[in-house]
């Protein structure tokens, strides 16, 4: 796989915003439901090189490069996840895709519930893909993601990432246990969705730092859409608390992926594709 060949008839879109430019690819119909899929802290557009083509059958699908991130460049000051979620609004109103249904990963997840809460007229959904905001944000993991931040070996991987997908214990030591449920299973592609734009990053660390001290669940009754969580079985990463937290404070329906860490949308794009579907066309 190349990466531009999995978003072939997408096109590349740009939003500048007080400093920071956000690069999108966008594609699907034109006058079809928009779709926004906001990636994981560390993650990138490429994230969703499975997912995006196919749902873009059906939606007017928009995949973000988050500030920092990719080709986005870098926020001026982070000092929470508001920055991100307005970076992704503005892009929202520039392209006249709003309201929008929000996937998000991880990260982006916990991006797309700021962005509800900020912007409520510009979400239509969203669904919150082992999203992040409980677990992440207790004192032991704001410790955690500070050092993670410091070291970034993600980046230090991404040159790399063509010996990571030759190599069964390099895919251990690289997606084990906080990532994969079982990491020699993924494919050479997964391996590229995962670690190729990697080494394009500008700033993730202020992302580490915004998410560390960033608990949502004071604000999840301002969310006023609907709202699915989807979620991995076996994510050591953010448990399964979590889901059931999220489910429970938000009214909505939680639907787990078997065999299954924290890369759920890259591990079982398939069974990511159903869930979205069926939520998606229920709406």
């Amino acid at each position: 796989m190349t990466l531009a060949k999995k978003f072939a008839g997408f096109e590349e879109r740009a939003s500048d915003f007080r400093g920071t430019r956000v690069q999108a690819l966008v594609g699907g119909p034109r006058d079809a439901p928009p779709l926004v899929l906001l990636h994981g802290l560390g993650g990138s557009r490429s994230n969703w090189a499975f997912l995006a083509p196919e749902l873009a059958r059906t939606r007017r699908v928009v995949v973000v490069d988050l500030p920092g991130h990719g080709r986005s460049t870098a926020l001026p000051a982070a000092p929470g996840l508001g920055p991100y979620a307005d970076r992704v609004a503005k892009l929202l109103e520039d392209e006249g895709l709003a309201p929008a249904d929000v996937v998000g990963h991880s990260f982006g997840g916990l991006v797309g519930i700021r962005l509800a809460v900020r912007r409520p007229e510009l979400v239509r959904s969203i669904v919150l893909a082992a999203a992040a905001g409980i677990s992440s944000s207790t004192l032991w993991a704001e410790r955690v993601l500070a050092l993670v931040g410091w070291i970034q070996p993600a980046r230090r991987v991404s040159p790399h990432w063509r010996s990571v997908t030759q190599s069964a214990a390099l895919k251990r030591l690289v997606f084990g246990h906080w990532f994969a449920a079982d990491p020699t299973a993924l494919s050479d592609d997964a391996v590229e969705a995962l670690l190729a734009d990697v080494k394009l990053h500008s700033d993730t660390h202020s992302a580490f730092r915004a998410l560390a001290g960033d608990d949502p669940r004071a604000d999840l009754h301002l969310v006023q859409c609907s709202a699915l969580v989807l979620w991995g079985a076996k994510d050591k990463q953010l448990p399964l608390d979590d889901a059931f937290d999220y489910a429970r404070r938000l009214r909505a329906p939680l639907r787990t992926i078997a065999d299954c860490g924290h890369l759920l949308i890259v591990e079982r794009p398939a069974a990511c594709l159903d869930a979205l579907e069926a939520f998606l066309g229920a709406r």
